[in-house]
């Protein structure tokens, strides 16, 4: 089985903390999301035909499109593939575009799963982030959606905000826990060169957080919701029973995707790929048949790199007979030096599964680059 993911590139305007690929100049977005539904045709033999379990929608911000823009890709999508009847149907979306009349336009078009964008409950934190919505939208549009029947929601919330305490990180977490949404995607503030941020980092106008204030909005974060009965099965993400986002997991557990649109990423076990980052090329060379993609071919270590990246940071942990047979001697390597890192207490050997305790979870990118193949 397999996933698709639309990249949406457009947003109303920038945060302050994004270097994803988008543009806030929406003049050519009809034209663009035309060359996604050429795209989703002529690439229609990426997945081998396998039955589509997944479709995502990302960006960006793929709530700004009309209704009807999404049916037409979801047309597409149902003509030229097999997409499995209780597919996970998502959309990422801002607070501010969730009107009553919008989302029942949703879930007629068979949208079932919500990815809120609200980062944040506090609007002095909004605001620094320039983010285009109010608290108050925040949780109007979740209780909209639920009253519109999607229960199925998740939302993102940033923690590692500069001048933010354990208080003020437990404050957004009583809301989001108040309002009964059964999955939440929690990360740390980044600040990125080519960002808002990164240039007042540069210049001395932000001071990052502390790393260690960070680290405990972090375990606090888990405690918290481990203790309100959601399961961390990734690191950053958590969720209630039955509410494991299905498309995210199948990237973890290395199943095959194709990723549509400008930017987008695809992967289906033989190579991993990406699309031209750049939204008048992509149209221009989708409608002159020029090349948008480029690809790669997996060698034995990238393959066991990738199992070992994104494996580690889930629940499914690293299994030793499934490294073997990626690469018995990177594999007698890892599991070496696994097991240092179990007597540091920072994995844990669970029947055949080494898995990160909280403690590793703090380091996970380390310890996944130490068991890299060389």
């Amino acid at each position: 089985m397999a996933g698709i993911y639309v990249h949406i590139p457009f947003c109303k305007v920038k945060c302050h903390y994004c270097d994803f690929h988008f543009s806030i100049q929406q003049h050519n977005l009809n034209q663009l999301v035309e060359a996604i539904e050429i795209e989703l045709v002529s690439r229609k033999d990426y997945l081998d035909n396998e039955s589509v379990k997944t479709i995502y929608f990302g960006g960006g911000t793929p709530s700004i499109l009309e209704p009807k823009l999404i049916e037409g890709l979801l047309n597409r999508i149902y003509q030229n593939y097999f997409v499995e009847e209780d597919c996970e149907i998502t959309l990422e979306c801002n607070p501010d575009d969730l009107s009553e009349e919008k989302l029942f336009s949703l879930k007629s078009l068979g949208v079932n799963r919500l990815s809120v964008g609200v980062q944040s409950f506090d609007n002095q934190i909004l605001k620094f982030m320039n983010r285009a919505h109010s608290k108050q939208q925040a949780i109007q549009s979740i209780e909209r959606a639920m009253a519109c029947g999607i229960s199925n929601i998740t939302i993102d919330l940033i923690y590692g905000v500069p001048n933010t305490t354990i208080k003020s990180w437990e404050k957004e977490l009583y809301q989001m826990l108040n309002l009964g949404v059964p999955h939440l995607s929690a990360y740390c503030l980044t600040i990125e060169p080519n960002t808002v941020f990164g240039n007042w980092h540069k210049t001395g106008k932000l001071e990052p957080l502390a790393d260690q204030i960070s680290l405990d909005q972090f375990q606090y974060l888990m405690e918290f919701m481990s203790l309100n009965g959601y399961e961390q099965y990734e690191i950053s993400n958590f969720a209630k029973p039955e509410k494991i986002s299905k498309h995210n997991s199948a990237y973890w557990k290395g199943d095959k995707y194709l990723g549509v649109g400008p930017s987008a990423h695809s992967y289906n076990q033989i190579e991993r790929g990406w699309n031209i980052a750049n939204n008048p090329r992509y149209i221009k060379n989708i409608h002159n048949e020029e090349a948008i993609y480029t690809a790669e071919k997996l060698s034995t270590q990238d393959r066991f790199n990738d199992y070992v990246l994104t494996r580690l940071r889930t629940k499914w942990g690293l299994v030793q007979h499934e490294m073997e047979e990626i690469s018995a001697k990177d594999a007698e390597k890892a599991v070496k030096i696994l097991k240092g890192y179990i007597q540091s207490g920072e994995v844990l050997l669970k029947d055949d599964l080494f898995l990160l305790t909280n403690k590793g979870k703090y380091r996970a990118d380390g310890i996944s680059a130490d068991l890299f193949a060389d």
